[in-house]
Protein backbone atom coordinates (compact mmCIF):
# COMPACT_ATOMS: atom_id res chain seq x y z
CA UNK A 1 0.00 0.00 0.00
CA UNK A 2 3.07 2.52 1.00
CA UNK A 3 4.53 1.32 -2.26
CA UNK A 4 1.67 2.09 -4.69
CA UNK A 5 0.71 5.61 -2.90
CA UNK A 6 4.89 6.53 -3.26
CA UNK A 7 4.26 5.51 -6.93
CA UNK A 8 1.05 7.26 -7.71
CA UNK A 9 2.52 10.46 -5.65
CA UNK A 10 5.48 10.26 -7.67
CA UNK A 11 4.22 9.30 -11.30
CA UNK A 12 1.80 12.19 -10.87
CA UNK A 13 4.38 14.65 -9.86
CA UNK A 14 7.09 13.66 -12.71
CA UNK A 15 4.73 13.73 -15.05
CA UNK A 16 3.83 18.00 -14.00
CA UNK A 17 7.26 18.27 -14.19
CA UNK A 18 8.47 16.74 -17.48
CA UNK A 19 5.48 17.34 -19.55
CA UNK A 20 7.18 20.29 -20.97
CA UNK A 21 10.42 17.64 -22.39
CA UNK A 22 7.93 15.49 -23.15
CA UNK A 23 5.38 18.00 -25.49
CA UNK A 24 8.58 19.19 -27.39
CA UNK A 25 9.77 15.28 -27.68
CA UNK A 26 6.47 14.25 -28.90
CA UNK A 27 6.34 17.00 -31.75
CA UNK A 28 10.37 16.74 -32.62
CA UNK A 29 9.45 12.77 -33.55
CA UNK A 30 6.29 13.37 -35.31
CA UNK A 31 8.10 16.12 -37.21
CA UNK A 32 10.26 13.42 -38.52
CA UNK A 33 7.99 11.12 -40.11
CA UNK A 34 4.27 12.15 -39.23
CA UNK A 35 4.03 9.08 -37.54
CA UNK A 36 2.49 8.51 -34.26
CA UNK A 37 5.36 9.73 -31.78
CA UNK A 38 4.42 6.96 -28.95
CA UNK A 39 5.14 3.30 -29.24
CA UNK A 40 3.19 1.04 -27.48
CA UNK A 41 3.85 -2.27 -27.14
CA UNK A 42 2.79 -5.36 -24.97
CA UNK A 43 5.08 -6.69 -22.30
CA UNK A 44 4.26 -8.88 -19.58
CA UNK A 45 3.49 -7.46 -16.15
CA UNK A 46 3.02 -8.92 -12.72
CA UNK A 47 1.17 -12.65 -12.45
CA UNK A 48 2.72 -13.05 -16.06
CA UNK A 49 -0.18 -10.87 -17.37
CA UNK A 50 0.18 -8.68 -20.70
CA UNK A 51 -0.06 -4.77 -20.29
CA UNK A 52 0.32 -1.71 -23.06
CA UNK A 53 3.73 -0.48 -21.85
CA UNK A 54 4.16 2.98 -23.32
CA UNK A 55 7.58 4.66 -24.92
CA UNK A 56 8.59 7.47 -26.91
CA UNK A 57 8.83 6.33 -30.11
CA UNK A 58 12.57 6.09 -30.94
CA UNK A 59 12.83 3.55 -34.30
CA UNK A 60 10.90 3.68 -37.29
CA UNK A 61 7.41 3.02 -37.41
CA UNK A 62 6.57 -0.82 -36.89
CA UNK A 63 10.05 -1.43 -36.30
CA UNK A 64 9.48 -4.60 -33.89
CA UNK A 65 8.14 -6.60 -36.98
CA UNK A 66 11.63 -7.87 -37.73
CA UNK A 67 11.00 -9.98 -34.64
CA UNK A 68 14.57 -9.05 -33.12
CA UNK A 69 13.57 -7.29 -29.51
CA UNK A 70 17.22 -6.26 -28.91
CA UNK A 71 18.86 -3.16 -30.61
CA UNK A 72 22.45 -1.87 -30.64
CA UNK A 73 22.94 1.56 -31.27
CA UNK A 74 24.07 1.08 -34.33
CA UNK A 75 20.28 -0.20 -35.53
CA UNK A 76 19.47 1.26 -38.33
CA UNK A 77 15.73 1.15 -37.09
CA UNK A 78 16.90 3.69 -35.19
CA UNK A 79 15.80 7.53 -35.82
CA UNK A 80 18.34 10.53 -35.92
CA UNK A 81 15.83 11.87 -33.04
CA UNK A 82 15.61 8.58 -31.55
CA UNK A 83 19.49 8.73 -30.54
CA UNK A 84 19.04 11.86 -28.68
CA UNK A 85 15.99 10.27 -27.08
CA UNK A 86 17.51 6.82 -25.86
CA UNK A 87 21.32 8.68 -24.83
CA UNK A 88 18.94 10.47 -22.30
CA UNK A 89 16.00 8.05 -21.39
CA UNK A 90 13.77 10.43 -22.22
CA UNK A 91 11.45 6.99 -23.96
CA UNK A 92 11.51 5.56 -20.55
CA UNK A 93 9.42 8.78 -19.19
CA UNK A 94 6.19 7.86 -21.02
CA UNK A 95 6.25 4.74 -18.57
CA UNK A 96 5.23 7.12 -15.71
CA UNK A 97 1.27 6.43 -17.56
CA UNK A 98 1.65 2.75 -17.07
CA UNK A 99 3.17 3.55 -12.79
CA UNK A 100 0.01 5.62 -12.36
CA UNK A 101 -2.36 3.43 -14.08
CA UNK A 102 -0.79 0.31 -12.24
CA UNK A 103 0.89 -1.93 -14.40
CA UNK A 104 3.65 -0.82 -13.30
CA UNK A 105 6.12 0.73 -10.31
CA UNK A 106 8.46 3.31 -10.51
CA UNK A 107 11.17 0.37 -9.41
CA UNK A 108 11.16 -3.18 -10.27
CA UNK A 109 12.78 -5.71 -12.99
CA UNK A 110 12.29 -4.25 -16.38
CA UNK A 111 9.25 -5.66 -18.19
CA UNK A 112 10.34 -7.49 -20.87
CA UNK A 113 8.42 -8.94 -24.11
CA UNK A 114 6.84 -12.38 -24.11
CA UNK A 115 9.18 -13.85 -26.55
CA UNK A 116 11.87 -13.50 -24.24
CA UNK A 117 10.01 -14.37 -20.84
CA UNK A 118 8.98 -17.93 -22.07
CA UNK A 119 12.89 -18.59 -22.14
CA UNK A 120 13.29 -17.65 -18.70
CA UNK A 121 13.90 -20.55 -15.98
CA UNK A 122 12.07 -21.49 -12.82
CA UNK A 123 14.38 -18.97 -10.86
CA UNK A 124 13.84 -16.05 -13.51
CA UNK A 125 10.25 -16.70 -13.08
CA UNK A 126 10.04 -15.12 -10.06
CA UNK A 127 10.47 -11.60 -11.39
CA UNK A 128 7.45 -11.88 -12.48
CA UNK A 129 5.73 -11.89 -9.47
CA UNK A 130 6.17 -8.54 -8.54
CA UNK A 131 5.41 -5.28 -10.73
CA UNK A 132 7.99 -3.87 -13.52
CA UNK A 133 9.17 -1.12 -12.97
CA UNK A 134 11.01 2.09 -14.97
CA UNK A 135 14.15 1.67 -13.53
CA UNK A 136 16.05 -0.72 -11.25
CA UNK A 137 19.75 -2.05 -10.40
CA UNK A 138 20.35 -3.27 -14.14
CA UNK A 139 19.22 0.08 -15.37
CA UNK A 140 21.82 1.21 -14.14
CA UNK A 141 24.41 -0.97 -14.61
CA UNK A 142 23.51 -1.29 -18.14
CA UNK A 143 22.20 2.00 -19.22
CA UNK A 144 24.90 1.42 -21.84
CA UNK A 145 23.17 -1.73 -23.40
CA UNK A 146 23.06 -0.19 -26.88
CA UNK A 147 26.89 -0.07 -27.07
CA UNK A 148 27.14 -3.31 -25.45
CA UNK A 149 25.13 -4.72 -28.42
CA UNK A 150 26.18 -2.39 -31.26
CA UNK A 151 27.34 -4.13 -34.74
CA UNK A 152 26.69 -7.51 -33.10
CA UNK A 153 25.58 -10.06 -35.74
CA UNK A 154 22.65 -11.29 -33.68
CA UNK A 155 21.75 -8.99 -30.86
CA UNK A 156 19.05 -11.18 -29.42
CA UNK A 157 21.61 -13.72 -28.60
CA UNK A 158 24.75 -11.67 -27.37
CA UNK A 159 21.59 -10.17 -24.74
CA UNK A 160 20.92 -13.35 -23.76
CA UNK A 161 24.47 -14.20 -23.15
CA UNK A 162 26.06 -11.25 -22.02
CA UNK A 163 23.18 -8.83 -20.45
CA UNK A 164 20.08 -11.33 -19.34
CA UNK A 165 22.44 -13.67 -16.77
CA UNK A 166 23.06 -10.71 -14.70
CA UNK A 167 20.30 -8.09 -15.48
CA UNK A 168 18.15 -10.66 -13.73
CA UNK A 169 20.49 -11.51 -11.00
CA UNK A 170 19.51 -8.15 -10.31
CA UNK A 171 16.38 -8.23 -10.41
CA UNK A 172 16.33 -11.31 -7.86
CA UNK A 173 18.66 -9.41 -5.78
CA UNK A 174 16.29 -6.56 -5.61
CA UNK A 175 13.23 -8.51 -5.39
CA UNK A 176 14.92 -10.40 -1.79
CA UNK A 177 15.81 -6.78 -0.09
CA UNK A 178 12.96 -4.38 -1.48
CA UNK A 179 11.52 -1.27 0.65
CA UNK A 180 10.62 2.03 0.38
CA UNK A 181 13.99 3.21 0.99
CA UNK A 182 15.80 0.83 -1.59
CA UNK A 183 13.47 2.54 -4.21
CA UNK A 184 14.54 6.11 -3.70
CA UNK A 185 17.96 5.29 -3.74
CA UNK A 186 17.83 3.95 -6.74
CA UNK A 187 15.79 6.94 -8.10
CA UNK A 188 18.11 9.13 -7.13
CA UNK A 189 20.68 6.93 -8.54
CA UNK A 190 19.53 6.47 -11.66
CA UNK A 191 19.51 10.31 -12.00
CA UNK A 192 22.82 11.07 -10.90
CA UNK A 193 24.17 7.97 -13.06
CA UNK A 194 22.56 9.55 -16.36
CA UNK A 195 25.45 12.53 -15.38
CA UNK A 196 28.02 10.68 -12.77
CA UNK A 197 28.10 7.10 -14.35
CA UNK A 198 31.19 5.60 -12.16
CA UNK A 199 29.50 7.36 -8.86
CA UNK A 200 26.09 5.65 -9.69
CA UNK A 201 28.28 1.89 -10.45
CA UNK A 202 30.33 2.41 -6.81
CA UNK A 203 27.11 2.96 -4.76
CA UNK A 204 25.23 -0.19 -6.79
CA UNK A 205 28.73 -2.43 -5.74
CA UNK A 206 28.37 -0.92 -2.25
CA UNK A 207 24.73 -1.48 -1.85
CA UNK A 208 25.17 -5.32 -3.40
CA UNK A 209 27.59 -6.09 -0.59
CA UNK A 210 25.54 -4.85 2.14
CA UNK A 211 22.50 -7.25 0.83
CA UNK A 212 25.67 -9.90 0.83
CA UNK A 213 25.14 -10.47 -3.14
CA UNK A 214 27.40 -13.03 -5.33
CA UNK A 215 30.79 -11.46 -5.56
CA UNK A 216 30.45 -12.19 -9.57
CA UNK A 217 27.65 -10.13 -9.68
CA UNK A 218 29.34 -7.50 -7.72
CA UNK A 219 32.43 -7.59 -9.41
CA UNK A 220 30.17 -7.08 -12.92
CA UNK A 221 27.98 -4.56 -11.48
CA UNK A 222 31.07 -2.26 -11.30
CA UNK A 223 31.21 -2.51 -15.06
CA UNK A 224 35.01 -2.68 -14.85
CA UNK A 225 36.05 -6.03 -16.84
CA UNK A 226 34.33 -6.94 -19.90
CA UNK A 227 31.20 -8.65 -19.98
CA UNK A 228 31.14 -12.74 -20.69
CA UNK A 229 28.84 -15.15 -21.50
CA UNK A 230 27.42 -16.52 -18.56
CA UNK A 231 24.39 -19.18 -17.83
CA UNK A 232 21.23 -17.29 -16.75
CA UNK A 233 20.04 -17.71 -12.74
CA UNK A 234 18.59 -21.14 -12.55
CA UNK A 235 20.41 -22.96 -15.28
CA UNK A 236 23.85 -24.32 -15.67
CA UNK A 237 24.50 -23.46 -19.70
CA UNK A 238 24.81 -20.45 -21.31
CA UNK A 239 22.11 -19.48 -24.26
CA UNK A 240 23.23 -21.29 -27.57
CA UNK A 241 20.18 -19.83 -29.63
CA UNK A 242 17.81 -16.97 -30.18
Amino acid sequence: MIKRFFDITFSVFGLILLSPILFIALFLIWKTDKRNPLYITKRLGKNEKLFNMIKLRSMIENADVTGVFSSGNSDKRITPIGKKIRKYKLDEFMQLWNVLLGHMSLVGPRPNVKEETDLYTMEEKKLLTVKPGITDFSSIVFADEGNILEDVDNPDLTYNQLIRPWKSRLGLVYIENSSIILDIKIIVFTIIGIFFRKKALLWISNQLKIMKADEKLIKISKREAKLYAFPPPGADKIVKER
